[in-house]
């Protein structure tokens, strides 16, 4: 074989071997591998960075219920209409993930990973950025309820909408909340999870599961957080009512369905590879 066809034909090799490893999905111990590498860096993160991304997530997650509020009010109150509003929820997800800010239900996953392997060393920093990253949260939530409600960034009619929306989920007893937000907190750590193989489906991804978290009526602590600071800030529940009522209970069921159960589960099954 001539020289110049013994190249081509390496070459070629090359070629298909390249597409053949990029067709292949990622493994399980890949995957896990990814996320704790993402993990370690959200960890070393300086903590002026965490507070400020932590601030933009919880004011821009309130697109959620304000698109929810939105679409409620331009909808007659049938029994389909909670197919349609619920796609609503999805908005302040997209926004919050894809633009890579700092959420607190995302960090019960992808800061728990690095913490299995060295629980002496993580422990500490765990800690240190949830207790940031969710004070930031809370933060950025109440400010985007005020800006609803005082500021008169939403309409009347959108408002009135997102009040109603926002009066349910304040009518749910503390135990049920919490119980409702352990799928929430699956669900999120699921779609974490998914987006290091998901490409320009992370789109889909985040959509179809925060979707499912709006229509299923679970509970999201920093979603709900906003439903619960716009009844406040309006003057329709107390404080103390909003954060022991929901949000502490929130908290617990999504850290629990986000951690205790997602998490470890994720863990066995590569433990063996990792």
């Amino acid at each position: 074989m001539p020289k110049s066809d013994y190249l081509r034909a390496k070459e070629a090799e090359k070629n298909q071997e390249t597409a053949i490893t990029e067709a292949l999905r990622l493994t399980s111990a890949q995957i896990f591998e990814v996320i704790k590498r993402d993990g370690e860096e959200e960890l070393r993160r300086p903590t002026t960075s965490l507070i400020w991304s932590g601030i933009a997530a919880g004011i821009l997650i309130a697109f959620s219920p304000i698109a929810m509020g939105i679409f409620r009010a331009h909808m007659p109150d049938q029994p389909w209409r909670p197919l349609i509003e619920c796609i609503g929820y999805s908005f302040g997800f997209l926004l919050v993930i894809l633009g890579r800010m700092q959420l607190f239900t995302e960090n019960t996953i992808t800061t728990i990973l690095p913490m299995t392997d060295n629980p002496r060393r993580c422990g500490p920093q765990v800690v240190r950025l949830w207790s940031i990253v969710f004070a930031a949260n809370m933060i950025g939530a109440l400010i985007a309820a005020m800006v609803m409600v005082w500021a008169g960034a939403v309409r009347p009619d959108h408002l009135a909408a997102i009040l109603d929306i926002s009066a349910h989920v304040a009518e749910i007893p503390p135990l049920e909340t919490l119980i409702r937000g352990i799928p929430a907190g699956i669900l999120i750590a699921a779609i974490v999870w998914m987006l290091p193989t998901a490409g320009a489906a992370a789109f889909w991804v985040i959509l179809l599961f925060t979707y499912l978290i709006a229509l299923g009526g679970f509970t999201h602590v920093i979603a709900g957080a906003v439903e619960i600071f716009t009844l406040v800030v309006n003057g329709d529940i107390g404080l103390g009512a909003g954060v022991f009522g929901f949000i502490l209970p929130a908290l617990a069921g999504n850290v629990l369905g986000g951690t205790a159960v997602f998490t470890l589960m994720a863990r066995r099954q590569v433990i063996a590879e990792v």
